[in-house]
């Protein structure tokens, strides 16, 4: 994410805001999008400055989302917060001649059934009204007026391609245009469900070969919802149930077998279930700890992290230095921002069965879990293995097991085939901690596409 950017342009928002409200109202302003009390200064814009260069780099993300929430913008000045934030999260590419052919097989006629929703998607995500400051001006020249007379009023004046081309669609940023795709498949601005997949099977013909679809990813009020991501990658449901960190074979029920509603009906502390709904952003430390501190009425933030942590700490095999190393640095490396990073599960079920692996027999499921698994945008699942002699060897690692091997091989190959990304170290890589972490340094920047750094600080366990 470009950070000096953002500064820059909510360094401009405040230069409106200082004259939307009054000296009194600073410091609740301020408080409501995350910055800083105001600093000293003689003037109120000085002060919110002030405020902003106190404001730690991290922390100016989560401070344009809340001005884009909560303050009144102009197009220009929205349209550039949304593209940095956008663009600085995972997105999917979509090429301009894709783009342009299915403008050209695309017909608006369903969404303009609900033209008052149409327009109000497009104002949300394109510069439709002029610009005030921009010299003579009337409403009956701006963009927003030529749509509603030869898009909504008079249909067969424009073709899509060609409104698409008046919006800017074909050169706008990945994000923006996926936006616009979602959008245009959302129950809220099409609330029929046929026209709804009417317009994402049209959509994925031409996404499809470019390596991006159109999902459902849930439901909302009884109508489908769909996302973008990419296709061949990542799966088309959300998780409905988590089951991590275990300290022995859960005990688990239906309470609704119609639901998939379960509980643990024995032993609940040795068990985690996170049965949250997962978003667009995967599942982040963030979610995760919000749902850990819920769970366990625990309002002290910094307490509930360690806890949690030694917790997922605690379900470690004793004896895989390995996977304690990686589950370390991967907290240690990201402490400084570990809230916009996805949650690293260790120890999840991947199938569960009642019965032993003896008393199921040659039908038992085998690789019931995986050492770690992230929760990515876009609907990844990555899963990261550990392989350690168990996976080769029988009679405590003396003699070479080619059927274990092949049983580990083809329970990633099964993995793959639903999926999932699935990742492996051997166990030696990782034994020594000090000659893990740049192994796992270079394999975390590549995998969350942002550069190496360092271990700084401690980690979240009280030993480090």
């Amino acid at each position: 994410m470009d950070i000096v950017l953002l500064r820059r342009l909510i360094d401009g928002v405040l230069l409106t805001l200082y004259r939307r409200y009054t000296a009194k109202e600073l410091s609740a302003l301020c408080e409501r999008l995350g910055l800083p009390a105001p600093g000293d200064g003689d003037t109120k814009h000085e002060r919110l400055v002030a405020s902003l260069n106190a404001c730690a780099d991290d922390c100016l993300p989560d401070v344009a989302k809340a001005v884009l929430e909560q303050e009144e913008l102009g197009q220009a000045e929205r349209m550039a917060l949304q593209d940095v934030l956008w663009l600085g999260r995972h997105h999917v590419q979509i090429p301009s001649r894709t783009r342009r052919e299915l403008a050209r097989e695309f017909d608006l006629s369903d969404h303009l059934g609900y033209s008052d929703r149409f327009m109000a998607l497009l104002g949300r995500l394109w510069h439709l009204d002029n610009d005030p400051l921009g010299g003579w001006t009337t409403p009956s020249n701006s963009l927003r007026s030529h749509i509603e007379r030869h898009v909504i009023r008079f249909p067969d004046d424009w073709t899509t391609e060609y409104f698409f081309e008046q919006l800017g669609a074909f050169e706008a940023p990945h994000p923006r245009f996926g936006h616009f795709l979602e959008g245009l498949a959302s129950s809220a601005v099409l609330p029929d469900e046929s026209a709804q997949r009417r317009f994402v099977e049209l959509a994925n013909r031409h996404l499809k070969p470019a390596g991006a679809q159109l999902s459902q990813h849930g439901e909302a009020d009884g109508y489908p919802q769909f996302q973008l991501g990419e296709h061949g990658r990542g799966t088309a449901r959300p998780p409905r149930n988590l089951i991590f960190a275990t300290l022995g074979k859960p005990d688990i029920r239906f309470t609704s077998a119609l639901d998939n509603d379960i509980e643990v009906a024995e032993r609940a502390d040795e068990v985690l279930v996170y049965d949250r709904p997962v978003g667009k952003e995967g599942l982040l430390w963030k979610h995760l700890l919000s749902w850990w501190q819920e769970t366990r009425n625990v309002p002290d933030q910094d307490q509930a992290a360690r806890a949690l942590y030694s917790r997922m700490e605690a379900s470690l095999p004793p004896t895989s230095s390995g996977q304690k190393n990686l589950f370390w640095h991967y907290h240690h490396a990201n402490r400084d921002r570990l809230n916009d990073v996805p949650a690293l599960l260790p120890e999840i079920w991947l199938h569960w069965d009642p019965k032993t692996l003896r008393q199921r027999g040659a039908h038992a499921m085998q690789n019931l879990r995986m050492d770690f698994l992230m929760l990515l945008p876009g609907n990844r699942r990555v899963v990261l293995e550990v392989d350690g002699m168990q996976h080769y060897t029988r009679n405590g690692g003396t003699e070479p097991d080619s059927t274990r091997y092949a049983a580990t091989m083809a329970g990633e190959r099964d993995l793959k085939f639903r999926g999932y990304e699935v990742f492996r170290f051997g166990h030696d890589e990782l034994r020594d901690r000090d000659r893990a972490q740049p192994v796992l340094a270079d394999f975390f920047a590549s995998l969350l596409d942002r550069q190496p750094s360092g271990p700084s600080g401690v980690p979240l366990s009280a030993q480090g």
